[in-house]
């Protein structure tokens, strides 16, 4: 059962605000760039990418992961794994809705994934080896992600079938839940792949710097 110390779900505010802070829009104030406005309009990674090249996309992936760890981390070691679950969903809600931004955020995968290493950290590691696979294999790192992403709370499951890591039942319908919602806000790169449509991503995975685009790309 769900704790019910009102003192506890003190934390999920901080938890959704920590999942709404502006990574990419700061990083790129750094390098001259607004996710928000140019390429895909998505402030994330993946347009960073291609905006700016490796290095400031780096900074937006690792910013946006421990948006995802530190709230989560928080909440297990303050208060209770299941505290700790519900500010991991919030922190994914916060950084695809961000109040501050009225509500226009990511995509929320490297939030999700930060979220899952503590909470779920084998069934993550397998999930992040799932998406380094397919993004590798397609050049396109929105296929890693509609693959991998759904893929997390069957492992989930897994664990609880398995009795591993304390995992309760109900952690897996709201995991389920939140990887429906990062999965829904990739829906448009779902048509662009029927399509055929989606922009490839070369030398993601190389030594080779990605060139700037100016200001229109697909993400």
């Amino acid at each position: 059962m769900l704790p019910v110390s009102p003192w506890w779900w003190l934390l999920l505010i901080p938890a959704y605000f920590l999942g709404t802070f502006p990574t990419a829009h700061i990083v790129g104030r750094v390098v001259g760039r607004n996710p928000s406005k140019e390429g895909s309009k998505n402030p994330g990674a993946t347009n960073m990418y291609r905006l700016a090249g490796r290095v400031p996309a780096a900074f937006v992936l690792i910013g946006d992961i421990l948006k995802g760890v530190a709230p989560t981390l928080i909440a297990l070691q303050l208060a209770s794994r299941n505290v700790a679950v519900v500010c991991a969903a919030l922190a994914v809600v916060g950084h695809i809705f961000p109040v501050t931004r009225l509500f226009r955020g990511g995509k929320g995968v490297a939030a999700y994934g930060g979220c899952s290493l503590v909470l779920w950290p084998y069934t993550a590691l397998a999930a992040i080896a799932v998406w380094l696979v397919f993004t590798k294999w397609s050049g396109r790192p929105s296929v890693g992600s509609l693959i991998a992403v759904p893929l997390l709370p069957v492992g989930v499951a897994v664990e609880y079938a398995m009795d591993w890591n304390q995992v309760a039942w109900w952690e897996i319908l709201v995991w389920f839940c939140v990887a429906g919602i990062v999965t829904w806000m990739h829906r448009t790169n779902i048509k662009r792949l029927i399509n055929r449509e989606e922009e490839r991503m070369q030398n993601v995975f190389t030594r080779v710097e990605a060139k700037p685009l100016p200001s229109v790309s697909k993400s």
